[in-house]
C-alpha cells in the first residue's frame, strides 16, 4: 500500500479534528444531516458542536436573510429565523418580505425539509398550481392568519 494516500488521509482527518477546514453540513448521524449550506456563505469551522454550528447559519441568516436561500433542507430553528426576519419587514423594518417569502417556498420543494410550524408544508403546496408571485402572497396570507410567536396577524391587516 502506498505510504502517500494514508499519510494524505491522516492529515484529513486531523486539519477536520482541529477546526482548519470548513463545513458545509451537519455531522453524520445528526437529526439534520441532510441540511447543506454554501461554504462560500457560511464560515464554519470543521470542530464546532451541531448546536453551534446551527446558531452560526442563524446568525448569519439574521445578518444577511438572503443566505438562506444558500441552504439546502434548513432546519426548523433556521426557518423560524428567516419566519421572524419576514415579520419584522411586515411590521415595516426593512422593506417587504417577498424575496424571503420565495425563499422559504423553494426551500419546501424538497421533502427533507422539516417543517418548522404545523402546516406550513400543506399551505405551500396548495399553492402549486399558480406562478411564484400569487403563491408569495397566499404564503403571506396563511401566515398573517395563524397564531404564531411571529405576531404577522396584525401587520397585514
Amino acid at each position: 500500500m502506498p505510504l502517500l494516500p494514508v499519510i494524505m488521509d491522516l492529515l484529513g482527518r486531523a486539519s477536520r479534528a482541529l477546526g482548519f477546514e470548513t463545513i458545509d453540513g451537519f455531522p453524520p448521524g445528526h437529526v439534520y444531516a441532510r441540511t447543506r449550506w454554501d461554504r462560500a456563505y457560511f464560515d464554519i469551522a470543521s470542530d464546532v458542536k451541531p448546536d453551534q454550528i446551527e446558531h452560526a447559519v442563524c446568525e448569519a441568516i439574521a445578518n444577511t436573510p438572503l443566505v438562506f436561500g444558500r441552504i439546502v433542507n434548513p432546519t426548523p430553528r433556521m426557518q423560524r429565523t428567516v419566519l421572524g426576519i419576514i415579520d419584522a419587514r411586515l411590521r415595516g423594518a426593512g422593506g417587504a418580505p417577498a424575496d424571503l417569502v420565495r425563499l422559504l417556498i423553494e426551500a419546501y420543494r424538497s421533502r427533507d425539509t422539516v417543517e418548522a410550524i404545523p402546516g406550513l408544508r400543506a399551505a405551500i403546496a396548495s399553492t402549486a398550481q399558480y406562478e411564484m408571485p400569487v403563491r408569495v402572497v397566499r404564503l403571506l396570507d396563511y401566515l398573517a392568519d395563524m397564531p404564531s410567536a411571529f405576531d404577522v396577524i396584525e401587520a397585514r391587516r
